[in-house]
């Protein structure tokens, strides 16, 4: 499964049900970095050093970042939905989709 980064605006519960579904993931606060406000292009550099797929709900700002960077290992960002298992799920489904992150940007939307 992956390896992935909730940056300090990802809700805990879908953290939980991620780990839930074999995947592994640090949270901001696990790293030290909660409340701190650590910029954006800090957040992405983090993931990149550590090794971990970027999952964010800051959808305009790491799009943007995302065109700017090179060598992360992947960006998940995603609209909020409430229904923090249905998310987690969807998450899920795209990164067995995309087993390579890579340097991919992934987009997640709640259903319309």
């Amino acid at each position: 499964m992956a390896r992935l980064y909730a940056n300090e605006n990802f809700p805990l519960p879908v953290v939980q049900e991620l780990r839930l579904l074999g995947h592994d993931v640090l949270t901001a606060s696990e790293a030290g970095t909660a409340g701190k406000a650590v910029p954006d292009r800090d957040v992405l550099a983090f993931a990149v050093a550590a090794d971990r797929v970027l999952v964010t709900l800051n959808r305009r700002h790491f799009v943007r970042l995302y065109s700017q960077s090179s060598g992360h290992k992947g960006v998940v960002v995603c609209s909020f939905d409430a229904d923090f298992a249905a998310l987690a799920r969807r998450i899920h489904a795209e990164l067995t989709e995309n087993i390579n992150m890579a340097g991919k940007l992934v987009r997640v939307n709640r259903p319309a």
